[in-house]
């Protein structure tokens, strides 16, 4: 497997060329890179991530819940599925080959199933555009109060029916409502790419790895059972002092991780 850091958990004041330089030396594979709107910045991304040797695995689509994909409002949906247009551009530019995507925000105003309704027909109406570029979408489960089970999110994926629209799962966020083993070994065909936090079930608070409930044994099973060789990406915060560190010690945890001792 390959060791992976989304670009935010890098330290926020350094450089560009600083926070890929980290990345290279803590020992990450790749960096997952948010939505760039400007072509000539996704040049220079591109290029500085390529001079330390790092990949650029994948995009986090950055508008999803500003102008939910799942609104009944056709102006905010047109500006997510504008966003994530501008994702798979940003994907192709810097040589990803995933996009992940927030497939609706779910509140007390909209109905559940109109919700989900309005989202498959957003992924269906965004899937031909990532395929015409060889972009795949990861649809991630994230806590908006959609999805919630493994059957469900088979079903959604099914009701797309999108050769390229699949999961980013993510470890730490299915904490709040199941156990990763199990959605990794049931979804295991769905899975693109992994999300990488732990998360505190008594505190109910996310945790840096290693430090929470995630079975990480089990985890790492599962992983090999339905024969995942890719990308592990870490989305955690930085310490409070030294964020440099933060990137250091993920690293560090995500070789135990990956050993499966």
């Amino acid at each position: 497997m390959k060791k992976g850091i989304c670009f935010g958990c890098l330290p926020r004041d350094w450089s560009l060329e600083d926070k890929l330089a980290l990345a290279a030396r803590a020992g990450y594979h790749g960096v997952e890179v948010n939505t760039i709107e400007d072509p000539a910045q996704r040049e220079t991304v591109r290029a500085a991530a390529a001079a330390e040797g790092i990949e650029l695995p994948s995009v986090m689509a950055s508008g999803h819940w500003q102008n939910p994909l799942s609104s009944p409002d056709e102006a905010v949906r047109q500006a997510g599925l504008q966003n994530i247009r501008a994702s798979v551009d940003t994907a192709v530019a810097v040589g990803a080959s995933v996009v992940l995507v927030v497939p609706a925000v779910v509140n007390d105003t909209q109905p559940y199933g109109e919700a989900y309704d309005i989202s498959v027909k957003s992924l269906r109406e965004l899937a031909p555009y990532a395929a015409q570029h060889n972009i795949r979408l990861g649809v991630e489960n994230v806590w908006n109060r959609f999805l919630l089970t493994p059957r469900e999110m088979d079903g959604y994926l099914t009701d797309i029916d999108a050769p390229n629209v699949g999961l980013y799962f993510d470890c730490g966020n299915i904490l709040n409502y199941g156990h990763p083993q199990a959605w990794i070994r049931e979804l295991g065909r769905r899975i693109i790419k992994v999300h990488v936090k732990d998360f505190d079930v008594n505190l109910r608070q996310f945790r840096h790895l290693l430090q929470g409930s995630v079975n990480w044994k089990e985890v790492r099973a599962a992983l090999s059972e339905i024969g995942y060789d890719d990308y592990l990406t870490v989305e955690l915060p930085q310490y409070p002092v030294y964020p440099d560190q933060m990137a250091i010690d993920s690293s560090h945890h995500l070789d135990r991780i990956i050993a499966g001792e």
